[in-house]
């Protein structure tokens, strides 16, 4: 079966960090480019972050550039978001998600499977 798990979720203060895992089972990774979302309480899913299957190459929206970061580790199978400075409208169910295309202009590219998805909370 393929499935995509996210992890590291959270409650944290406002200023916080935390890291985010995206692991895979029953396929390889490294076969696709994986993007990071967030859907908030009302709110429409919103792209955070996405990365090409080596690594080489990752784009992010305007307004998490500079606090977030993608990484992945193809040897584990995983692709992590390190998430610093949180502030309180960061808050959302997170949810990573694997295509099979890749752009370095942006990362409305498709995704084809998508994890269950983690809830991080920013609150003092």
């Amino acid at each position: 079966q393929l499935q995509l798990v996210e992890s590291g979720g959270g409650l944290v203060q406002p200023g916080g960090s935390l890291r985010l895992s995206c692991a895979a089972s029953g396929f390889t990774l490294d076969d696709y480019a994986i993007g990071w979302f967030r859907q908030a309480p009302g709110k429409e899913r919103e792209v955070i972050s996405c990365i090409s299957m080596s690594g080489d190459s990752t784009n992010y929206a305007d307004y998490v550039k500079g606090r977030f970061t993608i990484s992945r580790d193809n040897a584990e199978n995983t692709v992590y978001l390190q998430m610093n400075s949180l502030k309180p409208e960061d808050t959302a169910v997170y949810y990573c998600a694997a295509g099979f295309y890749y752009s370095r202009s942006g990362c409305d590219t498709g995704y084809t499977y998508w994890g269950q998805g983690t809830q991080v909370t920013v609150s003092s």
